[in-house]
């Protein structure tokens, strides 16, 4: 299975309407994207502000293999929330990595 985790920061602070519609069109994936395992998506509640660095949206989603994270991108309900993104993004941090398999570098 993989991991992919992704967090954003906006231009400017979203009104509330528009953060749930984007929140909403995320959590839509599942059920629609084939391969998804779980997931999650939600707004930044942390209480250490030092540490956020005005990433206010966090995404989580368990795939089910790498064909399936790979297909993620080009899925049509994706590039259509990566579209609703168009001039409102900052900065966005993307974090793949492969679960539930042992390794180890020497």
């Amino acid at each position: 299975m993989y991991e992919h985790i992704v967090v954003f920061k906006f231009r400017t602070e979203l009104p509330a309407a528009q953060e749930e519609s984007l929140l909403t069109q995320l959590r839509s994936f599942q059920g629609r994207i084939p391969g998804i395992v779980s997931m999650s998506a939600g707004r930044n509640v942390t209480h250490e502000t030092e540490n956020i660095h005005g990433f206010t949206i966090g995404l989580r989603i368990t795939f089910e293999d790498h064909a399936a994270l790979m297909a993620y991108g080009p899925h049509p309900a994706h590039q259509a929330f990566v579209a609703s993104l168009d001039g409102l993004v900052d900065q966005v941090v993307v974090v793949d990595y492969e679960i539930g398999k042992e390794t180890s570098r020497a």
